[in-house]
């Protein structure tokens, strides 16, 4: 009987304590109205919109400037990319297919490790894996519109020859209304905690798994939930210049608590806090 008595204790405090997290720790789910519909009408384009869609993606959706900004620095900066071009691909490192700028680009979107940046690689690899996720599928998951259209922005900020063709006739129409109505629109909540670990590019700079080598850029989080608790990391990624781990830069963005839904937050604190 006292051990029932104990397990039953146990089992309130553990519920209370869960609960008064869930309700102070993690933000309340306040569903955003459904994106307002764009009326692309790509036929009709001309190239200043198509690079201004461009630009909207490559902040928005995209989510390029999460690590692409002169601030966190965990990427190479892109306003020149198209102009240096040439080099990279004369680079003897260089494992893609791409003649020119434009299929660069396009071709770092799919593949990010055919040419990964000396000193921007996965940590172990020796600058051959990139930490980029493939953002032509997964959880930003962009179309071939959304980026020719980036392709397009950086090829004008680089101020070389725009040389993506804007989609028309039989591809515009391929390109399909949900494409062009969403396109400028942010990406769907994460469904898993690997799919938000890969939609804020996590793993760029800490370790997400035991089996990954570890970026050494930030702390690894495979420890860090069984260290620290579920209310640092919820801190952490809500405000992460409160507290700065010892030996590690500033760097973290603290855009998260704008751009993360309250699920993803709890899908990744759920996941850190299995690890033991």
């Amino acid at each position: 009987m006292k051990n029932f008595a104990k397990v039953l204790i146990f089992s309130v405090l553990v519920l209370g304590l869960f609960t008064l997290f869930s309700t102070k720790y993690i933000p309340p789910i306040n569903p955003a109205p459904p994106p307002v519909e764009e009326k692309l009408d790509l036929g009709a384009m001309s190239m200043d919109d198509y690079t201004a869609l461009g630009e909207k993606i490559y902040n928005g959706k995209g989510t390029c400037t999460l690590c692409h900004n002169p601030v966190v620095k965990r990427a190479p900066l892109l306003e020149r990319l198209a102009a240096e071009i040439d080099s990279r691909l004369k680079d003897p490192r260089y494992k893609g297919k791409a003649k020119n700028s434009e299929e660069y680009i396009l071709e770092s979107m799919a593949e990010p490790s055919a040419y990964v940046v000396v000193g921007f690689g996965v940590s172990g690899t020796n600058d051959t894996q990139s930490p980029m996720p493939v953002i032509s599928g997964g959880a930003i998951g962009l179309s071939d519109v959304e980026m020719g259209a980036i392709t397009a922005f950086l090829q004008k900020s680089a101020g070389v020859e725009i040389t993506v063709k804007i989609p028309t006739g039989q591809s515009a129409a391929k390109a399909g209304s949900a494409d062009a109505a969403q396109a400028a629109a942010p990406p769907p909540p994460a469904a898993t905690a690997q799919e938000a670990l890969a939609k804020y590019t996590c793993s760029a700079c800490h370790k997400t798994t035991k089996e990954a080598p570890n970026p050494g850029i930030a702390p690894d989080l495979t420890k860090t939930g069984a260290a620290r608790g579920p209310m640092y990391i919820v801190k952490s990624i809500v405000d992460p210049k409160a507290e700065i781990a010892k030996g590690f830069a500033p760097m973290m963005p603290d855009t998260y608590k704008n751009q993360m839904t309250a699920g993803e937050l709890e899908l990744i604190v759920s996941y850190l806090m299995g690890f033991k």
